[in-house]
């Protein structure tokens, strides 16, 4: 098995240190380490931490490769620091069967750059009317823990219920999409001030506040776990506040996207900005990154989005809904939260490895930077500054709103237990 030493690295931003790296697992973290015929990686005081999991990723296949594979998603995360992703179920056929999520999770495990959890359906076909094989996917090999209608909401309650009534016996949670359809039909952005100006459909907050109000109270009232997907108003932010102070048993994620854009952004009519929830208010932004602060948000997940060129270049109505993400999350909390002083690294690995392996249960993700512990791991530099060129991705598409912007911080290196991923910010 191969030696790899790490030399001078910031644990989780604390004090330069050495970890060395022998064969899938983590031998030892101290000062002055050696080791004979170990491949030597000068960290000259960059950042590591445990290898970053996304609780919320759009892989596209099987059905939709013409915007992402398997393999190009996970070569994305790869080169954003991540190890391990959860695959949301809207592909072509829907993954709400054993079958299914079987395919998806054999298809992470061929590709090598980070490990790929299925996220199941929670209804046939994403259709709202009746529950999906939740135990059979669950038993299936992939093992699925988590269940979600993503890009839809499970509008009717009492399907809600019966669905968190069902995942509680194997601790088992429910993702929900907070979307009252009925409150959104023709929104094409935040209901607002913009809006009005631009005559576009306003989609009211109210709209996912409502439904996150009724989910957490039916959550309590089966005693299982609901999580929140894409959070996006203050609003919002408030009632998860609460139903925590309450015991109830929920979790809640924001995407780098909400924690940066508002939705003046629209006024350029660009549908690189159409987004899904929709990009919100400065108030809404500042209110998102103090409850992440805080810990009422309990993760940064990615919400990866990839679509072809020809979804997104045409005019904003009929433009599809979402963004790329994988390859810049990391910097863009950098720039909200680090270098605003809302977290430190240690909080940014709570948030973006340890917290969302948590609520997945996957295992060997999210573990401390210490011996005996899987290496997955990631090296940041938190010193360079460069523009976004999407021409570079390693994802099929390149729809991104921070192309041309600048951004601190690059990964530079990815291990999945113990072998690299990315090195000197290349896949290997």
């Amino acid at each position: 098995m191969s030696k790899i030493l790490i030399r001078g690295a910031k644990v989780l931003g604390g004090e330069p240190q050495d970890v060395l790296i022998d064969g899938a697992t983590i031998a030892e973290v101290g000062t002055g380490l050696s080791a004979d015929g170990a491949e030597v990686v000068e960290a000259g005081g960059k950042v590591l931490l445990p290898g970053l999991v996304d609780l919320h990723t759009h892989l596209r296949e099987p059905g939709r490769e013409d915007s992402e594979t398997v393999l190009t998603g996970t070569r994305a995360a790869a080169s954003g620091g991540y190890t391990n992703v959860f695959a949301m179920a809207n592909t072509f056929p829907v993954a709400d069967t054993a079958g299914v999520v079987e395919q998806v999770w054999r298809l992470g495990r061929e590709s090598g750059y980070c490990d790929v959890q299925p996220i199941g359906a929670v209804t046939v076909g994403l259709e709202g009317a009746k529950l999906a094989e939740l135990g059979a996917m669950h038993e299936s090999a992939a093992g699925v823990t988590v269940f979600s209608d993503d890009g839809k909401c499970v509008h009717d309650a009492v399907i809600m219920r019966r669905a968190l009534e069902y995942v509680k016996a194997f601790n088992g949670v429910v993702a929900q999409h907070a979307q009252e359809p009925r409150l959104t039909e023709g929104a094409q952005m935040n209901e607002g001030v913009v809006s009005a100006e631009l005559g576009l459909g306003g989609w009211p907050a109210v709209a996912e506040e409502s439904v996150i109000a009724r989910d957490v109270l039916l959550a309590e009232h089966v005693g299982s776990r609901v999580h929140i997907c894409h959070l996006s108003t203050a609003g919002s932010v408030e009632i998860v506040r609460w139903a925590k102070s309450r015991g109830i048993d929920v979790t809640a994620e924001v995407t780098p996207h909400h924690l940066l854009l508002t939705d003046e952004l629209v006024r350029s009519y660009n549908p690189v900005y159409k987004v899904n929830p929709p990009l919100r208010t400065e108030r809404d932004v500042l209110a998102l990154r103090e409850a992440l602060a805080d810990g009422t948000i309990d993760i940064v997940a990615t919400d990866h989005a990839p679509h072809p060129h020809e979804d997104k270049d045409c005019e904003w109505a009929a433009a599809a809904m979402g963004m790329v993400g994988l390859e810049t999350a990391l910097s863009v909390v950098q720039e909200t939260m680090v270098e605003t002083g809302l977290l430190d690294w240690a909080g940014v690995a709570d948030r973006m490895s340890v917290k969302p392996a948590q609520i997945g249960q996957a295992t060997g993700h999210g573990r401390p930077v210490s011996a005996g512990e899987p290496a997955n791991l990631t090296l940041v530099d938190t010193e360079y500054r460069g523009r976004v060129d999407p021409a570079g991705f390693a994802s099929r598409s390149r729809n991104t709103p921070y192309e041309g912007r600048e951004l601190p911080g690059r990964v530079t290196h990815t291990w999945l237990r113990g072998k690299a991923t990315l090195v000197d910010g290349k896949l290997t």
